[in-house]
């Protein structure tokens, strides 16, 4: 194969060339940046300064919200810019380090979930055991665990695309630079390549989430002979996660299960893993959870409270002063 490339930049084509429906989408896009920004960095600020760090669920919850913003932003700040700019290229350089950091965090992501689906399988499960199976030192291995499989992923994309010649076009029919648009670009016979892709993404997506509804099947079997209450509890803490799980999944392997073509409609998709997901997740994840509600509520009397002592300090000694 070839290696040699002639491209020096792409030209990223967004949703729309329509100025009136870029501007839309640049206002819409931007606030929900802004609320991805403000929620997950509520959730890490809440977990980290409460003694719900302590408990594996909401440690690793911490480090999903943490994903979660770095996941979004190699992609959302580009396609902003984009957006309101005149030209919307990105460098060959650019559009591959994009690739592997998407990827990357986005495998880290599918780790996370899965560590989070097993400590809830535990918790339900083996309850006896929880605390042993899930001590700090096996969840920090989990989130090492994550990244290295995160990086195996995106490294193996990254090799895909990065050898490949292009010769021109080069425009990417997409708002960020992924595998598939990149093999449309490719002057060469890029099948194999395509189903490499498939056995990367697309395989390790499915058995991902296949075991991840095996986990729950698992779980819901096993709290039928729990009382109402308890079945309720632990229902409550499942949904959630489900919830997040469909929400990215289903997406994402409606676009990397199938042969390497680009569809108008992978653009939208796209969306709901890129900047959906992680927009809604911290509210996923408190609307219905009591502890992470009480946590928010003390991390904001706690910057409130310590607002409200500085401003009687102030007012004391500008009366001290005066008088």
């Amino acid at each position: 194969m070839d290696y040699r490339t002639n491209i020096t930049e792409f030209v990223l084509l967004g949703f729309s060339q329509t100025k009136e429906i870029e501007v839309i989408c640049f206002v819409l896009f931007l606030l929900c940046y802004i609320a991805i920004l403000l929620g997950n960095v509520l959730i890490m600020i809440s977990v980290t300064c409460s003694h719900l760090v302590n408990q594996p669920m909401y440690f690793f919850l911490s480090y999903l919200s943490l994903s979660d913003l770095c996941y979004t932003s190699t992609v959302t700040p580009k396609l902003i810019i984009n957006l309101v700019a005149t030209k919307k290229s990105i460098s060959y350089n650019g559009c591959m380090t994009q690739l592997f950091t998407m990827h990357f965090f986005g495998g880290i992501e599918v780790f996370i979930l899965t560590g989070m689906a097993y400590d809830r399988y535990v918790a339900i499960c083996k309850p006896l055991h929880y605390t042993i199976i899930m001590s700090r030192q096996k969840c920090d291995a989990m989130i090492a665990a994550s990244c290295a499989g995160g990086f195996l992923h995106s490294f193996g994309q990254f090799l895909l695309a990065v050898f490949l010649p292009y010769c021109g076009p080069n425009e990417i029919d997409h708002y960020f630079c992924d595998v598939y648009p990149l093999l449309k670009l490719a002057c060469t016979d890029t099948r194999k390549i395509g189903f490499l892709v498939i056995a990367n993404s697309g395989l390790m997506g499915l058995v991902t989430f296949v075991v991840l509804l095996i986990s729950y099947a698992v779980i819901i079997y096993t709290v039928r002979s729990y009382s109402a209450e308890n079945r309720r509890k632990a229902l409550s803490t499942c949904s959630s996660h489900v919830t997040v799980v469909v929400l990215f999944f289903a997406p994402l392997l409606f676009i990397y299960i199938r042969p390497a073509t680009t569809l108008p409609e992978d653009k939208v998709f796209a969306l709901f893993y890129t900047i959906i997901a992680p927009m809604l997740n911290p509210l996923i994840y408190t609307l219905r959870n009591k502890e992470m509600k009480n946590a928010i509520k003390r991390l904001c009397y706690r910057i409130t409270g310590n607002e409200g002592n500085k401003l009687k300090g102030i007012t004391a000694f500008h009366h001290h002063t005066v008088s």
